[in-house]
């Protein structure tokens, strides 16, 4: 029996130890070779608040892409040098976690209050620290899924500092949107033969016609409609853990910024891009998965075809879902490539 209570208090003090190490272990991105390359994990203080920034490339001649993840409160971080590998032989990238996300998530703040205005605003002063940083005069602003809202406002309102913009993923009106995303999944479940899945999908119906709700995750996830190629990248907790960007205590600042995303949809769906944004004063693209059932890719035609730019060109990825960059990372790093260096 003594040597039993003895076990289980080793044992004890060997899960505090473990949990320790894992709350407070350092972070840092992995190196990358070259007398000019540059990999960097760090906080920097943006608009008042400090912010996490990721910033990595072989060359800093290379042009540089500033990334706006999406969610909201969905940062890239733990995930984006596995996936962007291809990319930083051409681009210099820089990803940050939004303020209330992931490593930008501070226990003392208060987030209640926070809109899609403060969060360009913090997108468009990154953008002037960055440029002066890393000595250029524009960058590409490249933002995917929820962050195309902010990447879109932030192209018009400044599109002096940037190169051209590009939309992942790309929003337009989201309560269509998300009436094509139900249907594509309801549709699917009819296909597989999973009656309660169509029963349950079709009461959401009214709420999601009438703006109340969008079409859940789970199950447009569950019906192939986020990913095809990869595993759904957002929310991995063991591959976040794994990582060596995020520790313990991010994964659960990263749990926390969840709670965001209620008040950032309802902005969306409430305050649509084409109400907001007609034009673009620089060239820009929008690069869409066919399958994509998170941000309907003919909900982003319709915008396309609306909005003016003298510039402008959308793309399908034939293979791919709501994350075309990562599922066909080759070819999106090619068309990057052959595009913009």
């Amino acid at each position: 029996m003594k040597n039993l209570k003895r076990l289980i208090k080793y044992v004890g003090v060997f899960i505090i130890i473990i949990l320790v190490i894992a709350f407070f272990r350092p972070t840092w991105t992995s190196s990358i070779k070259g007398d000019n390359s540059i990999s960097v994990l760090e906080q920097v203080e943006i608009n008042g608040t400090k912010q996490q920034i990721m910033i990595r490339g072989r060359d800093l001649n290379n042009p540089v892409i500033i990334n706006v993840h999406g969610g909201p409160a969905c940062p890239e971080i733990p995930y984006a040098a596995e996936y962007q590998n291809l990319l930083e032989k051409d681009f210099t990238i820089v990803n940050y976690d939004q303020r209330g996300s992931g490593k930008s998530y501070h226990f003392n703040e208060d987030y209640s209050n926070l809109t899609a205005d403060v969060l360009v605003d913090d997108l468009l002063e990154l953008t002037d620290y960055i440029s002066k940083r890393l000595g250029k005069e524009k960058v590409i602003l490249l933002s995917h899924s929820y962050g195309t809202y902010l990447g879109t406002m932030a192209a018009y309102k400044a599109p002096e500092k940037y190169e051209t913009y590009i939309g992942i993923g790309q929003l337009g009106n989201m309560q269509e949107s998300e009436i094509d995303n139900l249907n594509y999944t309801i549709n699917e479940a009819k296909k597989a033969g999973n009656t309660e899945d169509v029963k349950y999908l079709e009461g959401l119906a009214e709420k999601v016609h009438n703006g109340e709700a969008v079409a859940p995750r789970n199950y447009v996830g569950k019906y192939g409609g986020a990913s095809r190629l990869i595993n759904i990248p957002d929310g991995n907790i063991l591959e976040m853990l794994l990582s060596s960007e995020y520790n313990l205590l991010d994964l659960i600042r990263y749990n926390n910024g969840f709670k965001t995303q209620a008040q950032l949809v309802k902005e969306v769906l409430d305050k649509p891009l084409p109400n907001i944004v007609t034009k673009l004063d620089l060239p820009f693209y929008f690069v869409m998965g066919k399958y994509d059932a998170m941000a309907s890719s003919n909900a982003a035609k319709k915008y396309f075809d609306m909005i003016e730019g003298d510039h402008k060109e959308f793309i399908s990825f034939e293979e791919s879902a709501h994350y075309p960059q990562f599922e066909e990372k080759d070819r999106f790093s090619k068309w990057m490539s052959d595009t913009f260096k």
